[in-house]
């Protein structure tokens, strides 16, 4: 058998432009990605915590990154990746269980944790604005 013909008559295997991105599995991509941000997010929180127990110079340093809009808007991010996060792994939870496992609820689903997750972020904004 030459090596033309067996390569020839073997299937193609699916690829990322054969699927049509849907809700849910954009919805997963997304948990990973936060998940992965979330690890860089904590070193900003130890950085934080250990700026905190050094010095008072060292806390102005990172408050003053911190209250930087650069540095208000990576904690923006780790917030909403925080929240998305948390809410995806809800969802996981209950799909654990073996409800909602049903295509259009997973759709409905994967729309609630994204709305919900930048709902509760603009709040959790808003009261600590407030508050501050």
């Amino acid at each position: 058998m030459s090596k033309t013909n067996l390569h020839s008559n073997r299937p193609l295997s699916p690829h990322l432009q054969i699927y049509k991105p849907i809700p849910t599995m954009v919805m997963s991509i997304v948990h990973r990605i936060t998940g992965s941000a979330l690890y860089v997010g904590t070193l900003l929180v130890a950085w934080w915590l250990i700026a905190t127990a050094t010095s008072e110079r060292q806390f102005d340093i990172v408050s003053s990154v911190y209250s930087s809009w650069i540095g208000l808007l990576v904690l923006l991010g780790y917030t909403w990746a925080l929240i998305h996060h948390m809410i995806g792994g809800i969802r996981h939870l209950i799909w654990d269980t073996g409800r909602g496992l049903e295509k259009e609820t997973t759709t409905r689903m994967a729309w609630a944790t994204l709305v919900l997750s930048v709902a509760l972020t603009v709040l959790v904004w808003v009261v600590a604005f407030t508050i501050a």
